[in-house]
């Protein structure tokens, strides 16, 4: 892995933590290029029984690296190479065989949003939130909101998440049905490493083929819209409403340090 993503184990649970907490783990093409390739190795671990997503520090993931996002306006070909990675996140987390539980240990935005919506069970700090931004920057919401937040929320109400980009804030997150439940931040890790625990210690193949069949119903869900929302995104990222939208907010960055 990547030095933007950890794996540790402790007995059959593995741990996922998002790595750049310098930035609030915000995405840059190391840690886009990591989770495309972590799902699959982790699947392979046969001794593994079920994985926590996480992040380092006090932000799960703020979204994309606005250096990121310039160096995807510039370069034509690095898009095309950013929107495929996207869609292969996405299925392979869908896809993914084993338990995944998120630890939301604070903001899950844009692709950290997505992520969240991604796994099996989300327990979330007091401490955080969520929210997809991308129509304010200009974007198609195409890494997974567009597909997945309607999955998991009553449609009204998903887009008026995307169209808006507003704030989620935990209670309201389980209301919606995007968590399962809040947790106290101090307590947030040892819950979900209990949880994992006691779903690991279910009988496998009766755990992972429910999973499976559950997973098929929404791997069917999103056939044709993941194909559909990442093409729109590509083509948003080179217009010049976000291209105006990464150049403000470059120079509020540069400004701010």
């Amino acid at each position: 892995m990547p030095a933007a993503i950890t794996v540790t184990g402790d007995g059959p649970i593995r741990t996922v933590t998002l790595n750049r907490p310098d930035v609030l783990n915000a995405v840059n093409a190391e840690l886009h290029q990591g989770l495309t390739t972590v799902w699959r190795e982790l699947a392979a671990d046969e001794d593994a029984r079920a994985v926590i997503l996480t992040g380092a520090g006090r932000a799960f993931s703020a979204g994309g690296d606005f250096d990121y996002l310039q160096a995807l306006i510039e370069r034509p070909a690095f898009r095309e190479q950013t929107i495929a990675e996207a869609q292969t996140i996405l299925w392979e987390m869908v896809r993914f065989p084993l338990p995944l539980i998120a630890a939301i240990n604070g903001p899950a935005v844009g692709l950290g949003c997505s992520l969240a919506l991604a796994c099996d069970i989300v327990l979330v700090s007091e401490s955080a939130f969520f929210a997809d931004p991308h129509v304010g920057i200009g974007l198609v919401c195409g890494d997974g909101g567009a597909a997945l937040l309607p999955l998991v929320v009553p449609l009204l109400r998903a887009k008026e998440l995307l169209f808006t980009g507003d704030r989620i804030r935990p209670a309201t997150a389980v209301e919606l049905g995007m968590a399962n439940r809040v947790v106290p931040a101090e307590d947030l890790m040892d819950e979900a490493m209990t949880l994992a625990c006691r779903i690991a210690a279910q009988p496998r193949t009766a755990l992972l083929e429910t999973k499976r069949a559950v997973q098929l119903g929404v791997e069917r869900a999103l056939v044709g819209i993941v194909e559909v929302a990442a093409k729109a995104e590509l083509h948003s990222m080179g217009l010049d409403d976000h291209r105006a939208k990464v150049a403000e907010m470059l120079e509020r960055g540069t400004k701010g340090r």
